[in-house]
């Protein structure tokens, strides 16, 4: 782990992070909350990236502007890599085993493959949207 983190945010737990309990999720890592060093992926600031263009309400797309900057100016994000894509195509077959549609959550599926190469614990407001990736990481509720 030459990145220094030891959990991945996704995209939900990045736009609702101020109302994420650092505590908790460092007691569910096991660690102190000093000790707590989160990273998102490149896949997570491409959907970032993407929100202020999602929307027509001028005030909306300022504050999805506002959250991209403060990403890119806090985060460096672990990219999808070689070996994200080798997790991919495990996390891809997991999902279809499970009777889930991977196509409909491809940008949750990639970022769950960045957190499985990288060895990290994915920490998520939408638990949900990993269900049957249990063999594959660990997924944080939050």
């Amino acid at each position: 782990m030459t990145h220094g983190h030891n959990v991945l945010l996704d995209t939900s737990a990045v736009i609702d992070l101020a109302e994420i309990n650092g505590e908790d999720v460092a007691a569910k890592v096991g660690c102190g909350i000093a000790d707590l060093r989160p990273g998102i992926s490149s896949v997570t600031l491409a959907e970032l990236a993407a929100g202020p263009h999602a929307t027509d309400d001028p005030a909306v797309r300022a504050v999805r502007q506002a959250l991209l900057q403060w990403a890119e100016s806090t985060f460096d994000p672990l990219p999808f890599d070689t070996d994200a894509a080798r997790a991919y195509g495990v996390i891809y077959a997991a999902v279809v085993a499970a009777g889930r549609k991977p196509r409909k959550r491809l940008a949750d599926l990639l970022i769950a493959s960045v957190a499985a190469a990288n060895n990290l614990p994915l920490v998520t407001r939408n638990a949900d949207d990993f269900a049957g990736l249990d063999s594959q990481l660990s997924v944080i509720p939050v």
